[in-house]
């Protein structure tokens, strides 16, 4: 017995930013048209051709920036990134002079033991 197999869109896809930008504003221009965000999100998508699931996550991360929903803004997410890159920065730097200055303590200590 075979299965069947589906006709699968290509994963990945990846759309211009004013595909984007013009899609969620078509969610939230006609959204009150539809029972429901869910319902619009669905339509909308498959009008445009696109996953109702990609269509969805651009939308929530609108109305993150919009302050409709809670979490982080795209600017605080990357600065939030940007910050994480420079701790981790910091760390390395201090952790080599640490070792450096334990290095040179013995080193130091060495030297008044000969002398």
């Amino acid at each position: 017995m075979e299965s069947e197999s589906k006709v699968k869109k290509p994963t990945g896809a990846r759309y211009s930013e004013e595909v984007q930008e013009r899609a969620v504003r078509m969610v939230f221009d006609h959204q009150d048209e539809y029972p429901t965000q869910g319902a619009a999100i669905r339509s909308i998508a498959a009008k445009m051709g696109m996953s109702r699931e990609t269509l969805r996550k651009w939308v929530n991360h609108a109305e993150r920036n919009r302050g409709l929903r809670p979490g982080p803004t795209t600017s605080e997410s990357a600065r939030l990134k940007e910050l994480e890159r420079e701790v981790r920065e910091l760390r390395t730097a201090n952790e080599i002079l640490r070792k450096a200055s334990a290095y040179f303590a013995q080193a130091e200590l060495d030297r008044r033991s000969k002398s």
